[in-house]
């Protein structure tokens, strides 16, 4: 068994206290979030909530799932995440796979030229006016066209690329594949840990947009629920949500008399956080393999 100095178990003590008092600072107010969700809005008023619900309820969520808009808005997210991810994950591996390769003439101004874009933006309102010039405002696509190509996955993806071995390519292009062929059925099978890694990051960025919707989007339809719900914290709308609401649900809600704006809001928030984060458990052993591979090797 290994023995520590004394100057070493300080260390160690205090590296561990900061580590459990910052988790504890990042976790506890989405645990108190969720605690608040369920818990009856009239006794929320009063204060005192912490880590358990002192009048367990589900009744917020009841509402919440009631309102179409929201449930609208939770559909949007997940059809943009789903198809803005794949797409944007394909296009820039693509991309990615001919940057990689070193016969590919002018690469290096290819390269400097995507480079220049991670520094330089057009800012907002020329972007707005080449989206609007594109017919893109006001239409689902707007969510996918803008991202479908990331410099910095670029990046990692070609970086990785180079990093496989030349013999493997070359072995495909014997056996009579061609690029298109070698990429999907050799290359891509090899990239899972890099992609799995992107395709969260990518995944993440689309489902927490909420500026980008809010700027292109006027049609309350195409609203995704992160847009709806930047809306609700800002505006407290929750009164007219509650006014949208059938005459039977208002009367059973009026007699109820124990569901709060900020109950529901708290309600809302979870229905747009936890699917994201459901997701995470499941590619989390790529994160560092994938990241790694991806950046390090040259």
């Amino acid at each position: 068994m290994k023995r520590y100095s004394a100057g070493d178990r300080v260390m160690y003590i205090f590296i561990y206290s900061f580590l459990i008092l910052l988790g504890f600072a990042t976790f506890y107010p989405f645990w108190n979030a969720l605690v608040i969700s369920f818990n009856v809005g009239a006794d929320t008023s009063m204060g005192g909530i912490t880590f358990w619900p002192r009048a367990f309820t589900i009744e917020n969520y009841e509402i919440v799932f009631k309102d179409q808009r929201i449930i609208n808005g939770f559909m949007i997210s997940v059809l943009r995440t789903v198809v803005g991810t794949v797409l944007a994950i394909l296009c820039t591996s693509v991309f990615a796979y001919g940057m990689s390769k070193k016969e590919l003439m002018g690469k290096k101004y290819y390269m400097i030229m995507c480079i220049i874009t991670m520094y330089f933006s057009g800012g907002l309102i020329p972007t707005f006016m080449v989206i609007r010039g594109l017919g893109l405002t006001n239409t689902f696509w707007v969510f996918i066209i803008p991202g479908l190509i990331s410099v910095w996955n670029m990046i990692i993806f070609r970086t990785f690329f180079r990093g496989l071995p030349a013999g493997l390519e070359e072995s495909a292009k014997i056996d009579g594949c061609g690029n298109w062929s070698t990429f999907f059925r050799i290359v891509i099978p090899l990239s899972g840990p890099v992609i799995a890694t992107l395709s969260l990051f990518t995944a993440i960025a689309h489902w927490n947009d909420w500026f980008g919707p809010a700027i292109y989007i006027s049609n309350e339809n195409l609203l995704p629920i992160q847009t709806i719900l930047k809306q609700i914290l800002d505006s407290n709308i929750m009164s007219e949500q509650l006014a949208n609401l059938d005459s039977a649900s208002q009367g059973r809600l009026s007699s109820m008399k124990s569901v709060t704006s900020r109950s529901l809001t708290m309600a809302t928030m979870m229905v747009a956080t936890l699917p994201i984060i459901c997701v995470y458990p499941f590619v989390q052993k790529f994160f560092v393999k994938g990241v790694l591979v991806g950046s390090l090797k040259e």
